[in-house]
């Protein structure tokens, strides 16, 4: 870059104390807020429609078909249709479906109008159907192009910098229950959009306002309707005692672990993703096909249910915790393989987000390592969580507090061995993990 002309001054940054003294940042707040109830009201509704899909074509349809319960085939075909919607709606609609998941939980704007019905339907059919991804990426897609658009038909003219604020705040009011917390979903979305220095509140205060709204949105609507809140949450955690010296050397090899299994799954799903784009429905549909089959081969190994291997995982922690002891160290890591590979199917074809498979995956490996000597079941879970989460999202403030405050007072007791196993897996990840541009620069016409 070439110096400034002599005479010109350097273009100051803007005052964040001025910004805030102003009226028209007190308007903006007021804006959000208002904007807060619809999003996170059409949230609310968006994670129950999924819902309500996962029980209508896992349960009610075979049901219907006059089976006496689900077959262990069933998510084959069910996958199948999953992948072929799916690849439709990428290939057709506007918007290609949305955010990629194999390229990590990246902040990339709010989607304009024209894109929200694609991103939507998309997430639905994977989602819905069995994918294995999680409902955090879609969310944070649509509250922020709802609220981008919502404030544009209300002021055409509005100022590029506000309008990006409103539409990180729609994206705070889709994701503000969904992780447990408002101030977990807001700290994973400052810490995923990179925000940094003093005008960090300038742009977050409007996002915790939307935040805490859409999490009493959340608690009312779940109340009211009696569908719950869709939070995740766990209901019965086993104590931990203080944490040991045994149980630090094993936050470390949770670590390094945890960072060899993500970048295996970053490294595969970034392999899988241009290859699939090449024929978008049909290998969609085929990579749909493998997670079923993988839920298959799950199902008949082991003699449990399909859907630990199918869907996000957000809803299968707390049963995987209480009943930890009881599944043997065969079954988690026979459980861990095809839900790993399935994440991978998932991630490079399929549209939703990284979070809640990883968890589960660390929490099952976490649980598989307390068979072992010197780990407790609950610190295993947590480091497992941690470490995970931090391999497929390098976020590691957020991947701490996920997994300590879900575990509530047992979360303080363990955090120590949480934050060892994050850092390791942290470092390892960054220094071993390739860029996306590694796997996707192979251009190819169909």
């Amino acid at each position: 870059m070439s110096p400034e002309p002599a005479g010109v001054p350097a273009a100051q940054p803007p005052d964040p104390v001025a910004l805030i003294r102003t009226r028209g940042y007190a308007v903006l707040l007021a804006m959000v807020a208002i904007l807060g109830v619809p999003i996170s009201a059409a949230a609310f509704g968006f994670l129950a429609l999924v819902s309500e899909l996962q029980s209508l074509t896992y349960d009610d349809l075979p049901d219907a078909l006059g089976f006496a319960s689900t077959p262990s085939w069933w998510p084959v075909p069910l996958l199948c249709v999953a992948g072929l919607l799916t690849g439709l709606a990428i290939r057709y609609l506007p918007g290609t479906g949305g955010h990629k998941p194999a390229e990590g939980l990246v902040s990339t704007g709010a989607p304009t109008a024209a894109q929200l019905p694609g991103i939507a339907l998309a997430a639905l059919a994977s989602l819905g159907l069995g994918a294995v991804l999680g409902p955090e990426a879609p969310l944070i897609a649509l509250g922020g192009g709802l609220a981008v658009y919502a404030v544009r038909l209300i002021k055409p003219d509005i100022d590029p910098g506000a309008s990006a604020v409103v539409g990180a705040a729609g994206s705070f009011a889709a994701v503000s229950a969904l992780l447990g917390s408002p101030l977990l979903g807001a700290f994973l979305l400052m810490e995923a959009s990179g925000l940094a220095g003093m005008m960090l509140g300038v742009a977050l205060v409007p996002g915790l306002l939307a935040a805490g709204i859409g999490a009493l949105i959340f608690t009312g609507l779940g109340s009211w309707t009696g569908l719950g809140t869709y939070s995740l949450a766990l209901h019965n955690v086993p104590h931990a005692d203080d944490p040991t010296v045994a149980e630090f050397g094993w936050a470390v090899a949770l670590g390094l672990g945890a960072a060899l299994l993500g970048a295996a799954i970053q490294r595969l799903s970034l392999f899988l993703q241009p290859r699939v784009e090449r024929r978008t429905v049909v290998a969609t549909a085929a990579m749909g096909l493998v997670v079923g089959v993988l839920a298959l081969v799950y199902a008949e190994g082991t003699g449990n249910s399909a859907t630990q291997v199918l869907y996000s995982g957000e809803h299968a922690m707390d049963p995987l915790l209480s009943e930890g002891a009881h599944y043997s160290a065969v079954t988690l890591v026979v459980l861990i393989a095809c839900k790993s590979l399935a994440y991978c199917a998932s991630l490079g074809s399929f549209r939703g987000g990284p979070i809640f498979p990883s968890m589960f995956l660390g929490a099952a490996g976490g649980l598989a390592l307390s068979h072992l000597p010197g780990l407790n079941l609950t610190s295993g879970f947590a480091m497992g969580i941690g470490a995970m989460c931090v391999a497929m999202l390098k976020l590691p403030m957020t991947s701490v507090l996920l997994a300590t405050l879900l575990l509530g007072s047992e979360g303080l007791t363990v955090m120590p061995l949480v934050i060892v196993s994050v850092v390791v897996s942290y470092v390892v990840t960054l220094r071993i993990s390739a860029p996306p541009a590694a796997f996707t620069a192979e251009p190819h016409t169909p």
